[in-house]
């Protein structure tokens, strides 16, 4: 191998390593204000939070981003400020006896 192969990986490998550290963290509910995590979750469409400890849970604008037979249901999470944020909606897969009510 010519020791210009060598050098082009190296930067290469370089370059990759300190983004594949930075995928490992979550955004957490609690660690930001409601309107951050409101703002968040409506700009992604959907994403996956942490919501304290090693909880998490995956948070969507609207039921588009839901599978065609679940439903969305209201989520609210601590945040910061608040600890009844309403962030956006989960996906939910009804039962047979489900009605819905108001967490919808």
């Amino acid at each position: 191998m010519s020791m210009r192969v060598v050098l082009c990986c190296a930067v290469a490998l370089a370059g990759v390593l300190p983004f594949g550290a930075l995928a490992q963290g979550r955004p957490s509910t609690v660690a930001m204000s409601c309107v951050q995590a409101t703002r968040l979750v409506a700009g992604q469409g959907a994403i996956v939070l942490g919501t304290g400890g090693q909880t998490y849970d995956r948070f969507v604008r609207d039921r588009s981003f839901c599978e065609p037979t679940e439903i969305a249901r209201r989520a609210f999470r601590p945040t910061r400020d608040n600890p009844q944020c309403l962030v956006g909606y989960t996906c939910y897969e009804p039962g047979r006896d489900d009605w819905l009510g108001s967490d919808f």
